[in-house]
């Protein structure tokens, strides 16, 4: 099995096409063990559910992104946590803020983002965190709710950073690391302890490169451990075991790093 485990991923018929399974059917091939794929509402959700029921490589992790807070039906809670019982769920997301538009509105945002670490703490379940321009907020709430979880595509600063892994929290880098002017994801990088940091790609984006502007799958998550491995001192393949055996910690409970899952 491929010692690669991306975090993060969103494997959607409407964004891949035809060319999804094919793409599925070939990861394993090219190094890939473990796919985290991530909803973004209920639909979405359920698709990458229904992935990790087809590939046993796949894990699924349902919740609502912050850009449908404002949308939601009345039975999105109940939904949800239906969704969260399946046996391939292993975390709660991606929930959080994102104050980069002004809509949703930021109390709505909030507010739904709160019930889903209530949700997540009823249900013993890690968080994948996105914040986008709200670290304040962000940080605000994760201090008060202290969930298990990541920070995912980290754009934060060192500092943050390191009140992110005072909380006990992982933080996820993905492409842009590899990018010639990411110099505050860097400094990030290099502020985060090497047992705290994930790989992902957040595909279909952020492609890493020498593939930026790319359709992102999960075998280019190399490219980015490579930059990752440089920032931290160890070779590529260190990187990647590493990160593979934090990702199994968080989002399986796995200790015994030595076993291939």
């Amino acid at each position: 099995m491929g010692n690669i485990f991306d975090t993060h991923a969103h494997y959607m018929k409407e964004d891949f096409g035809e060319d999804l399974e094919k793409i599925l059917a070939e990861l394993p091939s090219k190094n890939v063990g473990r796919v985290l794929a991530v909803g973004c509402d209920i639909p979405s959700s359920i698709e990458e559910i229904e992935l990790a029921e087809r590939y046993d490589y796949i894990y699924a992790a349902a919740g609502i992104h912050p850009e449908h807070a404002a949308s939601l039906p009345d039975y999105w809670m109940s939904s949800l946590e239906k969704l969260l019982t399946h046996k391939k769920v292993v975390a709660l997301g991606e929930i959080g803020l994102d104050y980069h538009y002004p809509e949703p509105p930021r109390d709505i945002q909030r507010e739904v983002f709160v019930k889903q670490l209530e949700m997540a703490e009823r249900f013993d379940m890690p968080v994948i965190i996105h914040s986008r321009d709200a670290s304040a907020d962000t940080m605000e709430i994760l201090k008060e709710y202290k969930p298990r979880g990541v920070l995912h595509c980290f754009s934060g600063s060192a500092e943050t950073a390191r009140e992110v892994v005072k909380l006990g929290m992982y933080i996820g880098f993905t492409g842009v690391l590899t990018f010639k002017n990411s110099k505050k994801a860097w400094a990030a990088c290099a502020e985060t302890p090497i047992d705290r940091l994930l790989l992902e790609t957040d595909c279909p984006y952020m492609a890493p490169v020498p593939h930026r502007g790319e359709r992102s799958d999960s075998s280019m998550i190399a490219f980015t451990a490579a930059k990752m491995a440089e920032i931290k001192g160890v070779s590529t393949e260190e990187m990647i075991d590493i990160a593979r055996r934090n990702g199994e910690r968080l989002f399986f409970g796995k200790e015994n790093y030595d076993e291939q899952f």
